[in-house]
């Protein structure tokens, strides 16, 4: 069974794994090599979700290349 690979938006570092443009921002620009991962549940009350401009709840990378 092939594993799924996950891909990172360059633009607002969403993680998903279909499709071709980022479910978060619609940008067609992503990476499937990127580092970290932060996981958001309330965006609203986060303090690393401010720190990292994350405006929506999901999977984000930390960094992307």
């Amino acid at each position: 069974m092939a594993k799924i690979k996950e891909k990172a938006c360059k633009i607002c570092k969403t993680i998903y794994e279909e499709g071709d443009k980022c479910p978060n921002c619609g940008s067609k620009e992503f990476t499937d090599s990127f580092k970290g991962r932060v996981v958001v549940l309330d965006h609203s009350k986060s303090l690393i979700a401010q720190k990292l401009n994350i405006t929506a709840e999901g999977s984000f990378a930390v960094k992307t290349r």
